[in-house]
């Protein structure tokens, strides 16, 4: 993950559409929700985010109802949608082929 971000321009809000196409942008973040098939796969999901968060030190805003996991990335410190918050969704959905 970059140490220094920085807020998305629309160019780059442009390009992440292209290359994270399953999360939705919003004004100031990214969102996405996962279905599994139990809620032990969602909790195994979720450890597997969390590992990734920690070693970025970018943290993701989630909530887990059953099987379903949802998750909302910005950057309160910048008040934005940034390049971290990119980073993380383009590393969560490398492990989308794992569950």
């Amino acid at each position: 993950m970059s140490k220094q971000a920085v807020l998305l321009d629309d160019a780059a809000r442009q390009s992440l559409c292209s290359s994270c196409p399953s999360w939705t942008i919003a004004a100031d973040g990214l969102e996405r929700e996962w279905r599994f098939h139990s809620f032990i796969e969602a909790f195994g999901f979720m450890t597997q985010v969390a590992l990734l968060a920690e070693c970025a030190n970018h943290h993701p805003e989630w909530s887990n109802v059953y099987n379903r996991v949802t998750i909302r990335l910005t950057t309160h410190d910048l008040g934005g949608l940034s390049s971290r918050d990119a980073e993380l969704a383009q590393a969560i959905d490398s492990l989308s082929p794992t569950f």
